[in-house]
């Protein structure tokens, strides 16, 4: 099945690009007399359900046309998804998406890094904020790198405390020469 859905994301990469998002993988699996075929989008600056609908009605017209229905012959199942936060940072986009994101990184060495990161200066390189300071990390000594999961992050704390403080900001009241409102 991994061959068919290398052939099916090879069909629907350029018209679901033309929506503006990246296909990620393509997954395609037996179930019963029907397949699941699972589509994995993202984009920079993310996702929502409008884009998810009109990916999920693209993909779906495609699918039901020749090339593509020629390939994946009888009933289906159609789930367009984003990649989860165990998703693997192998591409250099993965990486940029992933700014200002606490990360784990493996390296070839066998060595464990954890920071946030900062930047993403070039393809082969990321630069991470760790408690010992900034440290770029050649992607290519990345054996294995994933965002971590934090359910309190400091910048979202942050946002918070600054719409709490203009919320409580008191309202001016209108005045008018004499003194009375």
């Amino acid at each position: 099945m991994a061959a068919l859905g290398e052939t099916l994301k090879a069909g629907l990469t350029e018209p679901l690009g033309e929506l503006g998002v990246d296909v990620e993988t393509v997954d395609v699996q037996k179930a019963g007399r029907r397949h699941i075929v699972r589509i994995i989008v993202d984009r920079d600056g993310g996702l929502d359900l409008d884009l998810i609908a009109a990916v999920s009605r693209r993909a779906s017209e495609l699918l039901d046309e020749p090339p593509l229905a020629d390939e994946l012959p009888g009933p289906f199942v159609l789930e367009v998804t984003s990649p989860g936060v165990d998703r693997p940072l192998t591409e250099t986009r993965h990486w940029r998406r992933a700014l200002t994101r606490l990360v784990e990184a493996t390296l070839a060495d066998g060595s464990t890094v954890v920071g946030r990161v900062t930047s993403v200066p070039d393809d082969d390189s990321v630069v991470l904020s760790t408690d010992s300071g900034d440290r770029t990390i050649a992607r290519a000594d990345v054996q294995r790198a994933v965002v971590q999961v934090e359910f309190n992050r400091a910048d979202a704390a942050a946002l918070v405390v600054e719409e709490d403080a203009s919320a409580e900001e008191p309202e001016e009241e209108a005045v008018d020469d004499d003194g009375q409102e």
